[in-house]
């Protein structure tokens, strides 16, 4: 039976494990972390959204970008700090934007084919993740985003998406709760919302039952490959301990990178970070005032999902600044005027804030297969649609 190590305890690396799992192979996971889940995987928009499938590479983000670099609460912002490192993942991003098309309607129907699976194995396991299958509500204030909703619509529909029109009036219709005026927008039926980490620990909890071992705080420091197999050192306590297997999978999320430099590999992931606050509805009004359907919003570049009867998830910005992780309240407090403005009977008196890493190809689209050597494999590099 062949031996496999993963490199990576969030949802791309459980589902990797458990898949392989699955398939009769001895898996070994590593994560530095005590516990599955607990970085990129812990607190995103709570989405599995093929409906956000538009990749982001065309001109219109540039000219975003570059108008609010000096605007601290922009929905896209970029430190103007140079490094080489984000020199080039922008100079491939622009060289990607010819591939607009048909990387948008690849990655819909990525999403589409992972919904099937995710659904399935959380059936398969028992796991309660807060599932909401109400679709997903896109929202636009003006003609000029829904024009362009409407373009992207048909790119998502060669991919096998059904996105239906809606009028502002249908919108109200919806969701009663949210207030303000739109010009109109689209609902997904087939999408769903959940929580990524009460999934991703579930899963992780499936694998140990089928015989994965989960090895957590475990700092990788080194791993070494060649074509008969692959050495994963760790850092356990100031020792170096070495572990043999027959193949690697790396699903380190923003650490993928240097992993795969170690390897002769090149994968040329960028951090982009993004922030969340949990609301905690603790009282009937908040409760009933909260949107129950997931929303997006295109022009605040905000979506919300509903994680159970007591919780309201909103996400969404994106910051180039490194691998920084600080949680800024500047860029905190756009999150919060949303909810106050579109639903002002939600108390925002108890408010989790959180921001993560988003392991983003300047394509946009995940790296997945083959490394230089046939024992060294990615699943990294699933951005802003990692959970989908």
């Amino acid at each position: 039976m062949k031996s496999i190590a993963v490199i990576g305890g969030g949802i791309t690396g459980v589902t990797s494990a458990y898949a392989l799992a699955k398939r009769g192979y001895q898996v070994t996971l590593f994560e530095k972390q005590r516990y599955a889940a607990m970085e990129t995987s812990f607190a995103n928009g709570g989405q599995l959204s093929a409906s956000n499938a538009e990749v982001w590479t065309y001109w219109a983000t540039i000219f975003k970008g570059m108008k609010w670099m000096l605007k601290k609460d922009a929905p896209l912002l970029v430190n103007p700090k140079p490094s080489w490192h984000k020199f080039s993942w922008f100079a491939e991003f622009m060289a990607a934007i010819p591939e607009y098309e048909r990387n948008t309607t690849e990655t819909a129907r990525l999403a589409i084919a992972a919904r099937e699976l995710l659904l399935s194995w959380a059936a398969d396991e028992n796991i309660d993740f807060d599932l909401q299958q109400k679709g997903i509500l896109h929202i636009y204030r003006d003609k000029g985003g829904y024009e362009h909703a409407l373009k992207v619509s048909k790119l998502l529909a060669q991919g096998g998406l059904v996105r239906e029109p809606l009028s502002s009036r249908e919108i109200q219709a919806l969701e009663p709760t949210l207030k303000g005026n739109y010009y109109g927008g689209f609902v997904t039926p087939s999408d769903f919302t959940g929580d990524i980490h009460k999934y991703t620990q579930g899963l992780a909890l499936a694998c140990e039952r089928m015989g994965v071992v989960c090895r957590y705080n475990q700092d990788v420091c080194d791993v070494k490959a060649d074509a008969q197999g692959v050495t994963v050192m760790v850092n356990e306590a100031g020792q170096i301990q070495r572990h043999q297997f027959d193949a690697l999978v790396v699903s380190a999320g923003v650490a993928s990178r240097k992993i795969a430099a170690a390897l002769g590999d090149r994968v040329n992931i960028y951090p982009v970070k993004g922030y969340s606050i949990t609301v905690n509805l603790k009282d009937k009004v908040s409760q009933d005032a909260a949107p129950q359907i997931s929303l997006l919003d295109d022009e605040t570049k905000l979506v919300t999902s509903r994680l159970g009867e007591d919780r309201l998830r909103v996400a969404g910005t994106a910051e180039f600044n490194g691998y920084n992780k600080d949680i800024r309240a500047d860029r905190i407090k756009p999150l919060v005027d949303w909810v106050n403005q579109c639903f002002p009977d939600v108390s925002t008196s108890s408010v989790v804030p959180w921001a993560g890493l988003r392991p983003m190809m300047p394509n946009m689209m995940p790296k997945v297969g083959r490394g230089r050597l046939p024992s060294v494999f990615y699943n990294t590099g699933h951005g802003h649609l990692g959970w989908s």
